[in-house]
């Protein structure tokens, strides 16, 4: 009992740490922000106060300790801040041979010089989320209600805080035919606490392919608390890819809402390279027939390091189809979780849902937990949900050695079979490749920073 109460206590004093914060900066965080923006700001606190920092006691976080982390010292950056560095210059990253519309974000700021956009085709906006809110309240106020205040304290301590982040709107019957490249940095002189908010909407018959990747440029601590709210309307089609690439004293908070239309398509592919603490939130809403998702994700971690992936598909109408394959390969004293939760709700007719959780353990230190969830509330339905955790096959290893393979490569060999199911879904060629190049040097045990960074976050 006295455990539990002084956990309560711990996490009572955090939560009003934070609460107290935002009544010293409310001035700020109204100031210059739209009315959408604002007006949703005092019932998010409210929420995240009754909520409280997520403890191991909230079922949807049990595997995830997040206390240490809201409990460390941050600066909070609640206004724009002009970036030290051209990141222009400075991200010399690129994916060989991949043409896209590039766009930076800076600390959660859409970045003021954002010149390699390029032509985008007519109607399609590529902007800050401020501008927009500004410019365009119309656009976020008829979709900006995916993610939901009182259902997570992230997602309402996000609001709370939010000013900005990227908005993209594709319009009706358009076809983005490179894709649009997000660059999101983290630099600060000393530890910082981000907020971001995002925003991708696509109309009846659209279609894009977005890349989103986080990177930081300095080893100094950071909290990231990112929402991103994504609407497929009719028959739209979606690919949307993330990669995290951080240091080892970062803690990455990211929340992803899907709504779905009828006859969409949307893809999901997250690749979690390095990182001190991840926690991936991907909930999807399947609000129309014939919706299709398809839900990937690979993790390669070790040290200390520690990434949860944390999944919903609600099937809310009859004939949609899902599939998840989540892949994690864990060293040293890592730890990783996977939680899916797959609801099929009455009516749902005609329903195929289909998950599966695969890991493998380096070493006898490494942990993962893995808990795949089926909750079926219609009767014709073809669902099914699996995990494994396990270490490399020795058989297998085995018969590599006998064909003269040494047991290093052999061991790559099958690491890299192992990762090969979810980077083949990759539909950008250039992209695919890099990753693959990327998971190559993480199996390795390389730094799996891109190949001409001009900054040496190896930590």
């Amino acid at each position: 009992m006295e455990s539990n109460m002084s956990i309560l206590i711990e996490n009572t004093d955090v939560s009003l740490k934070y609460a107290a914060h935002y009544n010293s900066v409310k001035e700020v965080l109204f100031r210059n922000s739209a009315e959408e923006m604002n007006a949703h700001r005092k019932k998010a606190l409210q929420d995240f106060i009754t909520q409280g920092i997520p403890t191991r006691k909230n079922e949807n976080y049990k595997y995830t300790n997040l206390q240490p982390r809201f409990s460390s010292e941050f600066r909070y950056i609640h206004e724009r801040e002009p970036a030290e560095v051209d990141l222009h210059a400075v991200f010399r990253c690129d994916v060989p041979l991949l043409d896209t519309h590039l766009a930076f974000l800076f600390n959660g700021w859409f970045y003021e010089d954002n010149s390699k956009i390029g032509e985008l085709p007519s109607g399609v906006i590529l902007d800050s989320l401020e501008n927009v809110a500004h410019n365009n309240p119309g656009l976020i106020r008829k979709y900006a209600s995916l993610a939901q205040t009182e259902d997570d304290p992230l997602v309402a301590l996000n609001t709370a805080f939010a000013k900005d982040g990227y908005f993209l709107y594709v319009p009706e019957n358009t076809t983005v035919e490179l894709p649009v490249q997000l660059i999101n940095f983290l630099q600060a002189k000393e530890s910082a606490y981000v907020t971001q908010r995002n925003f991708i909407y696509l109309e009846e018959g659209a279609h894009v392919k977005v890349i989103s990747c986080d990177h930081t440029l300095n080893l100094n601590h950071y909290l990231n608390n990112s929402v991103t709210e994504i609407f497929a309307g009719p028959n739209a089609n979606l690919e949307y890819y993330t990669l995290q690439n951080q240091h080892n004293y970062t803690t990455s908070l990211n929340s992803v809402f899907i709504h779905q239309e009828k006859d969409s398509k949307v893809t999901t592919l997250n690749s979690s390279l390095h990182g001190g603490l991840i926690r991936n939130n991907l909930k999807f809403n399947m609000d129309g027939e014939n919706a299709e998702a398809f839900l990937y994700g690979m993790a390669f971690i070790d040290r200390k390091q520690h990434v949860d992936n944390f999944t919903q598909v609600i099937h809310g109408k009859p004939h949609c189809m899902s599939n998840q394959v989540y892949k994690n390969v864990l060293d040293d004293e890592s730890t990783g979780a996977f939680t899916g939760r797959i609801h099929v709700v009455r009516d749902a007719q005609k329903t195929n849902a289909f998950q599966r959780n695969n890991n493998i353990l380096l070493t006898d230190k490494a942990t993962m937990q893995s808990k795949p969830q089926l909750i079926i509330d219609a009767d014709d339905v073809k669902c099914s949900h699996g995990a494994t955790v396990g270490q490399i096959d020795e058989e297998a290893l085995f018969y590599l050695r006998a064909r003269g393979i040494d047991e290093a490569k052999a061991r790559l060999m099958m690491m890299n079979a192992f990762a090969y199911e979810v980077i083949q879904q990759i539909s950008i060629e250039p992209l695919r490749k890099r990753i693959n190049e990327l998971v190559d040097k993480r199996l390795r045990g390389e730094v799996a920073r891109c190949h001409d960074c001009a900054y040496n976050c190896e930590c």
